[in-house]
């Protein structure tokens, strides 16, 4: 058993490399989105917190960059190497849950057949470190080192990095309670040091992100846990989010995960829960019950749910390892080649985009014609006699700073609680402003609230030199009737929320 679990771990240090470097490729090829692209701005602003997460991705995302610069890959390098780490935690994982070879290789091929991580693993977002953070918590945990203290702190400290990655890691916490209340020897562990050490220390990881929120006005914990109050019944968004995780887990990993899940459940009730899989289910069902309770009232985004992927591949590849015939055999290989097939076909499209066949809707427009359409927005700028660069949405702001031609100020406009801690304010807002942004986005009423002058300059357009393309409106603004770096402008549709 030794020499099999020693070939598995063989096996799994190939995969984790392969499912690195893979990536990295469309992580040099690929433009950044535009929250990839409002994170790389976090990056040159670092702090213990933002205003919509808390800031280990701005680190990942600085470190990455001192290594290879200032560009996509530079980005997208630590997101890219965790999603490799992740490969080879949630196959050690499962060979230390007492899985088989079989099923160990299985779990760490069929995490990243995840849809989720197949098309989206190398993106530099929160979700990176959530998901590889989770993952850790869990292997520290693993069957032999439970009693021991000192794998505790390692949980604690990999818990901790993962709750200021993303706040959905805070749902370890109830997660491993009821992992450890749902067994005799686990409740006998609350009786030991480890617990309250692991505790104490994830406790003390997260202090500096508290101590950033009460000097801004809880400002993240105000937007991020103001979606957990609810605004009335909706029996629409459950059935989304079901039929849309179906589809983002992968159709053939679903079905087993739901048969694991179903098998473990009755296993509970009757007292013979496999301690296998007990260890990734408990700890994931507090986050998936709040997600499903959120459907009750809002929308789930879709990749909500990928830091559990993991723990959840693991729970579907021990399922499918046990089925024989025909189904079983041809499902083991039908998961990952559905998933390197879409994440080819992605992935190629998206870095070498043609005639955008999809029109506006297709997803290679959100990322074509940036450099062109900066120097664009510059020449304008010039011509128009303009100090500086507004507009009204984060991503546009992002993605014309990641562009930068030159040193002339781009201010997003509104939600300035977005970019609280930053830099003090670049010199010349006072005076006139080229605002661009989407033409069903800009009113000029709106700016007329906010500007004592307004003047339409014309029009840009974005995308495929041949194809579908975004068409942006063009204002001379000048006379700000307030601080727009401190206070900004209000639109007449923008939730002013009051701290």
């Amino acid at each position: 058993m030794r020499d099999e679990a020693a070939e598995a771990r063989r096996v799994l240090v190939f995969l984790a490399l392969a499912a690195a470097l893979v990536r990295l490729i469309p992580a040099g090829l690929i433009h950044l989105t535009e929250d990839e692209a409002y994170y790389r701005l976090w990056a040159q602003h670092l702090q213990f917190g933002y205003y919509d997460h808390p800031p280990m991705i701005a680190w990942w995302i600085w470190l990455g960059e001192r290594i290879c610069g200032d560009t996509a890959l530079g980005a997208r390098l630590l997101p890219s190497l965790a999603s490799g780490a992740s490969t080879w935690f949630v196959g050690d994982l499962a060979l230390r849950l007492g899985r088989r070879r079989a099923d160990a290789v299985r779990a760490a091929v069929w995490y990243n057949a995840t849809l989720t991580v197949a098309l989206g693993g190398f993106l530099a977002t929160p979700d990176a470190p959530a998901s590889l953070f989770w993952i850790l918590t869990l292997w520290c945990l693993a069957p032999g080192r439970a009693d021991s203290t000192r794998w505790w702190a390692a949980a604690g400290l990999a818990a901790g990095l993962g709750a200021i990655s993303k706040y959905s890691d805070l749902f370890l916490a109830p997660g491993l309670l009821a992992w450890v209340l749902t067994s005799r020897e686990g409740r006998g562990r609350l009786l030991r040091p480890g617990p309250w050490l692991a505790t104490a220390i994830a406790a003390t990881i997260c202090l500096p992100n508290v101590v950033w929120n009460a000097q801004h006005g809880w400002i993240t914990f105000a937007k991020q846990y103001g979606r957990v109050e609810a605004s009335g019944l909706r029996l629409d968004y459950l059935p989304e989010l079901l039929l849309t995780q179906f589809f983002l887990v992968n159709p053939v990993i679903a079905i087993w995960l739901g048969r694991a899940g179903v098998r473990q459940a009755a296993a509970l009730r009757r007292g013979e829960a496999d301690d296998g899989l007990r260890l990734p289910l408990v700890t994931a069902a507090p986050f998936l019950a709040y997600l499903v309770l959120h459907s009750l009232h809002d929308r789930v985004q879709g990749h909500w749910p990928a830091p559990v992927y993991g723990a959840l591949a693991i729970c579907a590849a021990a399922e499918a390892g046990g089925a024989g015939g025909r189904w079983g055999r041809v499902s083991r290989r039908l998961a990952p080649g559905l998933a390197a097939a879409l994440a080819g076909f992605v992935f190629i499209h998206l870095a070498m985009p043609g005639v955008g066949a999809l029109g506006v809707s297709d997803p290679a427009v959100a990322l074509s014609g940036w450099p062109r359409f900066a120097t664009e927005v510059e020449q304008a700028r010039v011509s128009s006699g303009a100090g500086w660069v507004g507009t009204l949405s984060y991503g546009l702001a992002a993605q014309l700073e990641d562009e930068r031609k030159s040193a002339a100020p781009i201010l997003q406009v509104n939600e300035r609680l977005r970019y609280r801690g930053f830099a003090a304010p670049p010199p010349g807002l006072a005076g006139p402003g080229l605002l661009i942004d989407l033409d069903r986005r800009v009113d000029p009423a709106d700016l007329s609230r906010c500007f004592g002058v307004v003047q339409p300059v014309g029009e840009l357009e974005r995308g495929y030199r041949q194809g579908p393309l975004i068409r942006y409106a063009m204002f001379r603004v000048a006379q700000p009737r307030r601080d727009l770096w401190s206070d900004g402008c209000h639109m007449r549709n923008e939730v002013v929320p009051h701290f």
